[in-house]
């Protein structure tokens, strides 16, 4: 049996439903761009896209195509390919209407080890799968290191979809490709939000709380020593102790069953008056500090006046 696997081997796993463009990366990155440096390469479909593998060209460049239905991601036939190609690396073109948890959740072989997991995205039908499919759509998105936005043209609605897909995966990169095959220039510009970031105080309106919280939290240095005035609800960690409290709101990032409370740390020394849920009208300086929730440096408010008020008309935010 050769079932001793010692050297890690790399996986990477390309995302996205039909059309969104994974077998044409695939197979520039496979073979116009010699990715694999000549490596023994497994590459395995998971679903026949309308571009087709040339299974000849491949073996010239040590790549060796399997193509496998879903009852067959499992670990004794990840175990069977494993013994018969001897993988330096794995690429793993995945279906987009499978659960990704199942290729988390199965044992790979030893030494497989992901370290990249790419999404694409069809710019020109994204809306029409956000509106019918958002839950599953979220889920290629959440686990990905990078999200690609393919075919993107002078009208897409690049501002928006950032923040929506910052608002479930803070660490992604994201990429806008156009027609024309250009990468479009990393614009996050002030002129895409809501609330005017220049003036001497940063008025938030209630339906922008989302907006302005993936922003801080993606260009916090956009918003060190500026003053913001904004409502919020009240939320009380114990491990913040008497001097600190969280001004934020109950936000939807995909559906209904994935409302989470998302806010930034404040520093007030009346927290200790203050009761879980009550609604506050903050007015507070933003710094930047460690924050573990952020795994780092993130934006932390410091209060100079929280007054209590009503809640808004809509209590659940957006990030759109």
């Amino acid at each position: 049996m050769a079932r001793q696997q010692e050297t890690e081997i790399p996986v990477y796993v390309f995302m996205g439903f039909l059309d969104s463009g994974k077998t044409t990366f695939v197979k520039e990155t496979l073979l116009d761009r010699e990715f694999t440096g000549g490596a023994k390469t497994l590459l395995l479909v998971c679903e026949d896209g309308e571009e087709e593998y040339d299974e000849k060209d491949l073996k010239k460049k040590n790549i060796f195509l399997e193509f496998i239905e879903e009852d067959q991601l499992n670990t004794e036939h990840l175990l069977d390919l494993q013994d018969k190609y001897q993988p330096e690396q794995v690429m793993i073109e995945y279906n987009g209407m499978w659960k990704l948890d199942k290729i988390f959740d199965i044992r790979v072989p030893k030494g497989w080890t992901v370290v990249q997991v790419l999404s694409f995205v069809n710019a020109e039908t994204y809306d029409v799968y956000q509106q019918n499919m958002k839950a599953t759509m979220m889920d290629q998105v959440n686990s990905a290191d990078m999200v690609v936005f393919n075919r993107c043209d002078e009208k897409s609605k690049r501002a928006e979809w950032r923040r929506g897909i910052k608002a479930v995966n803070r660490r992604a990169q994201i990429i806008f490709e156009m027609k024309d095959g250009s990468i479009a220039p990393d614009e996050n510009d002030e002129e895409d939000l809501p609330y005017d970031v220049k003036a001497d105080v940063i008025e938030l309106n209630d339906e922008d709380f989302g907006i302005w919280y993936v922003d801080a939290s993606d260009q916090p240095d956009r918003y060190v020593g500026k003053k913001i005035h904004f409502r919020g609800m009240v939320f009380k960690p114990k491990q913040y102790g008497k001097n600190a409290f969280v001004p934020g709101r109950f936000a939807m990032t995909c559906c209904v069953e994935d409302i989470t409370f998302v806010g930034f740390k404040c520093y007030y020394d009346g927290s200790k008056n203050l009761i879980d849920r009550q609604w506050v009208d903050v007015t507070a300086t933003i710094k930047k500090e460690y924050y573990p929730d952020f795994e780092g440096d993130g934006p932390v408010l410091y209060a100079e006046k929280v007054v209590l008020t009503g809640p808004p008309e809509e209590e659940v935010v957006y990030f759109s």
